[in-house]
């Protein structure tokens, strides 16, 4: 053999091995372990389907949990529609994937076109042309999603900025039932009618709606998080009574409070937080339905706060709808032990779990002073130590000092149970960041 025949020998060898190591990268970055729907179109597509090249970690950067069946889509879906949601990341990237849900849909849900651009701006269906990507599923631009089922996207090379709106559309030509949906989005997104999915203009999308469809989570590949804080409760959580597009639930000002301390110099988890907040849901009860529509705590646990990449901490705020929602009185041991499970289920997967105290909510209709013991007693537990791992205590940052039964006039959104935008700043003030610390290492 030459030498120049064994220069081209192990050039070609070595051609070979980066192409095999760039093929597994890209499978193993594009999977987060979500159950796929069936790819059902290969044609070529716009934009890029693979991962970035840089370097980074999967992390969450918004999350939604999906609610129940849409009223009103129960025959048709969203047939023949264009669907944008307007969502907000918390986190950049220069990579992303989105997961779509069909937990409520009757039939297979047929999607022939999908795609994620960054939002021109504020209030505005139009995009950043420059950042138009079509998304794939498993390398395919349309995906059958079986009812009940969800499904990942493959990533796109795609620099996300923190803090910025990002547009997720999709495209059903058919009927597919029930559209899942999450109804409290305090979020205004829109509809089109027909395929108008790579429109950058926003000028066909003259429906408005409050919900977010389909979309439940954007994860980014990024340099600025090494995991992911998800928040779990409920319509506190949900933010129900924040102001509409400004992204003023309490997560998001906890994001944010989080960003400009790692900025600041100060010693913390660099951690993206995520939203997985239900409005009425429960520790122990599900709604009506089936599958379930505002399924329990304890049931939708595994699904919307272990499931994300790159999970390191749950923060948990719920219980008061178990004592509100009740006909009886409810037991406060009950609703314990409930949270206790969580928290084992949280640790055998090595996770902290932060938990929060429940605000007062005298002046609310649902208020007795029977319902009021049980709140006291379930926040005297958690101060205890005997629930969490760290406590987070809204219940004394949010109360009235002169009538430590309500809120605070000033954090209260004028329901007596839900804060107001000052509130929900309250609350993110008052979550001390080092409690994020030594995730994973929770006792088993």
């Amino acid at each position: 053999m030459t030498k120049r025949h064994g220069y081209a020998v192990l050039s070609a060898l070595v051609a070979l091995v980066l192409a095999v190591s760039a093929a597994i990268y890209l499978t193993v970055a594009a999977d987060n372990g979500t159950s796929r729907g069936t790819a059902a179109d290969n044609r070529p597509h716009h934009g890029s389907s693979v991962a970035p090249a840089s370097t980074g970690t999967w992390v969450g950067a918004w999350s939604t949990a999906p609610v129940g069946g849409e009223p009103r889509t129960e025959t048709l879906g969203l047939a023949g529609h264009s669907v944008r949601n307007v969502i907000h990341a918390g986190t950049g990237g220069a990579g992303a994937r989105i997961t779509l849900s069909n937990l409520y849909g009757h039939a297979p849900l047929t999607l022939t076109h999908a795609s994620i651009a960054l939002s021109a701006g504020d209030g505005t269906a139009a995009a950043d042309p420059d950042s138009m990507r079509r998304l794939t599923f498993d390398g395919a631009t349309s995906v059958v999603i079986p009812a009940g089922g969800q499904i990942a996207s493959d990533a796109v090379r795609l620099t996300i900025p923190h803090n910025s709106d990002v547009l997720v559309t999709t495209y059903s030509p058919t009927p597919s039932g029930p559209v899942t949906y999450h109804p409290h989005a305090q979020q205004i997104s829109y509809v089109a009618d027909g395929d108008r999915t790579e429109d950058s203009t926003g000028t066909p999308y003259t429906e408005q709606t409050p919900y977010w469809r389909y979309v439940t989570g954007l994860d980014v590949l990024s340099n600025e998080a090494d995991g992911t804080v998800v928040v779990f409760g409920d319509s506190i959580t949900d933010g129900i009574t924040s102001t509409p597009n400004a992204n003023h639930r309490w997560p998001d000002v906890l994001a944010g409070r989080l960003r400009t301390a790692l900025a600041g110099g100060h010693r913390l988890p660099r951690y993206s937080v995520i939203n997985e907040g239900i409005s009425g849901n429960q520790v122990l009860a599900d709604g009506l339905g089936r599958p379930a529509e505002n399924e329990s705590g304890l049931g939708r646990f595994g699904r919307d706060a272990l499931s994300h990449p790159g999970v390191k901490v749950v923060v948990i705020d719920l219980g008061i709808n178990d004592i509100l929602r009740n006909p009886e009185l409810a037991d406060p041991n009950r609703i314990l032990t409930g949270l206790r499970t969580l928290v084992r289920q949280g640790h055998a997967r090595g996770l902290k779990v932060v938990g929060a105290t429940l605000m007062p909510f005298e002046g609310h209709r649902g208020w007795t002073p029977a319902r009021e013991a049980v709140r006291r007693q379930i926040n005297a537990q958690i101060r205890g130590g005997g629930v969490y791992d760290a406590v987070v205590d809204f219940d004394r940052a949010l109360r009235d000092p002169y009538a430590p039964h309500r809120l605070r006039p000033d954090y209260d959104s004028g329901d007596h149970l839900h804060p107001s935008d000052p509130g929900f700043s309250r609350m993110a003030e008052v979550f001390d960041l080092n409690a994020l610390k030594g995730a994973g290492q929770a006792e088993l």
